[in-house]
């Protein structure tokens, strides 16, 4: 007779439990790589920055979703571009936001590369 005992997250029950945290911590990583992306383009662009506008970004969650915004300064539509006035002005935007999340979105495996590797180990 041969008796096999499996054991081990995936056989207990408590993978869901790892699956969720690694979703929360994949979510989290990205969110901040999208967050640095916008710094790194508003540094370069911007000629006289002032440190108002760049503290004021931040990494929010809203409905199980981790966003990036400017908690809704007035002037930021107009610095990505999108304002009403934008198309009134030489200063089309520096779409900040918008190139951000193209850059992270094409990072997005390098990103959560070292999470999924911790997520096999804690399955296996």
């Amino acid at each position: 007779m041969t008796t096999v005992t499996l054991t081990g997250p995936m056989f207990t029950g408590a993978s869901a439990a790892v699956v969720d945290q690694f979703l929360e911590d994949a979510k989290y990583a990205v969110a901040g790589a999208a967050l640095a992306a916008v710094h790194e383009i508003l540094d370069a662009r911007i000629r006289h920055p002032t440190p108002y506008y760049e503290t004021q970004l931040h990494v929010v969650q809203e409905n199980g979703a981790q966003v990036v915004n400017d908690r809704g300064v007035v002037y930021g539509p107009w610095l990505e571009g999108t304002g009403s006035r934008n198309s009134r002005t030489r200063f089309k935007g520096y779409a900040a936001f918008r190139r951000g999340c193209q850059q992270t979105e094409g990072r997005v495996e390098d990103i959560t590369r070292p999470l999924v590797a911790r997520l096999v180990q804690e399955l296996t």
